[in-house]
């Protein structure tokens, strides 16, 4: 068994032809950012790539398990695919779908981006 360092270097090789990756210890593993865009989770010692309506499609054509958990006894699904088994063996092979994250990750920060601001605390109306 890989330890869960050599694990999170291994996803980091992985996903750095598409830029700067860095990873950060999150909900008992770690998140991975490529320049600064949140592009996947490492839980459990799987890798789970970010997704959205426009890659969702792709991930579940090719039989890619979506992250899920159990949340209040229900289960939860988040955004998140595992990439194929044959793409964790290199960075060629992880590139097709790295990049469909990273696509994923491009549009939910372009979206935050165009959100009307909020006003700081001290402008807004009290609630009655």
């Amino acid at each position: 068994m890989v330890s869960p360092n050599e694990f999170t270097r291994h996803c980091c090789e992985l996903l750095a032809p598409l830029g700067l990756v860095r990873a950060r210890r999150m909900f008992g593993g770690h998140g991975l950012y490529v320049d600064d865009l949140f592009v996947a989770l490492l839980a459990d010692e799987q890798l789970w790539l970010k997704s959205d309506a426009l890659s969702r499609p792709s991930f579940e054509a090719a039989g890619c398990p979506p992250f899920r958990y159990q949340r209040q006894g229900e289960w939860a699904q988040l955004g998140f695919y595992r990439p194929p088994e044959e793409a964790m063996d290199s960075p060629a092979l992880m590139q097709p779908w790295a990049r469909l994250s990273l696509q994923a990750a491009l549009r939910a920060h372009s979206k935050k981006l165009s959100k009307p601001a909020r006003p700081p605390a001290s402008k807004r109306r009290p609630q009655i």
